[in-house]
């Protein structure tokens, strides 16, 4: 695969291209690719397409061992409708390790920290020797991504990221679960538009943006894995 493409033509060329469009061009260059999967709409949707335009590719996840219940559910459902290789990527200190080292709860105390040791260090392995991976990174979801590009090279991992959903709205997402049978998170009609780790993650509120619901009461908008 090409280690040199002009990211950025791509980009922009992309601004008005559809997801699934992007990602049957993406398919064909080859390479290997990883879809990191959260089990949010975005994640199954992208599932969904890159298995149909036969895009290279398989599916990790990063279990932090303090996933909602309803998650470790849902991954059996999609997991068994989706045969494509999917690996579940865990961190180096176990629950109790991490308690012994840092302090229990370490998610309350110090979530910046935590999330370091439970996703961001684990990411590196997800990615090692890929040519690339795919993430539901939508603009709308937070101040944070919104400029989010649709292609890039991260630098930190040495690896193109590709997030063909950049430019779609809840609305057009929701749908497509609709008119295309895909499965959604059942915790999403419960209030979640955002899913994460259970001590972390509550419902929004009437007018809070998509991920108000994440480390309440701390100044952080992301885990540290798309900055």
């Amino acid at each position: 695969m090409d280690k040199a493409l002009d990211v950025d033509a791509y980009a922009a060329r992309w601004e008005t291209a559809h997801p699934r469009d992007i990602l049957a061009e993406v398919a064909g260059w080859g390479g290997h690719w990883t879809l990191a999967m959260s089990f949010q709409r975005e994640d199954t949707v992208i599932l969904h397409w890159a298995t149909m335009v036969g895009l290279s590719f398989d599916v990790f996840w990063l279990d932090t061992d303090l996933l909602f219940s309803e998650t470790y559910a849902f991954y059996e459902t999609v997991q068994s409708r989706y045969p494509v290789l999917w690996r579940r990527i865990r961190p180096a200190l176990s629950l109790t390790d991490q308690a012994a080292q840092y302090g229990e709860a370490l998610w309350q105390r110090d979530p910046h920290s935590c999330c370091f040791r439970r996703k961001v260090e684990p990411l590196f392995e997800a990615l090692a020797g890929y040519d690339g991976w795919i993430t539901g990174i939508r603009r709308e979801q937070s101040p944070t991504r919104a400029q989010a590009p649709i292609i890039s090279w991260d630098d930190r991992h040495g690896l193109y990221k590709l997030n063909p959903l950049a430019t779609w709205t809840t609305g057009q997402v929701q749908a497509v679960t609709e008119d295309e049978g895909i499965p959604v998170h059942p915790l999403h009609s419960q209030g979640y538009p955002s899913l994460g780790c259970a001590p972390c993650t509550r419902p929004t509120r009437p007018g809070e943006s998509l991920r108000a619901g994440r480390w309440e009461g701390w100044d952080k908008f992301e885990c540290g894995i798309h900055q």
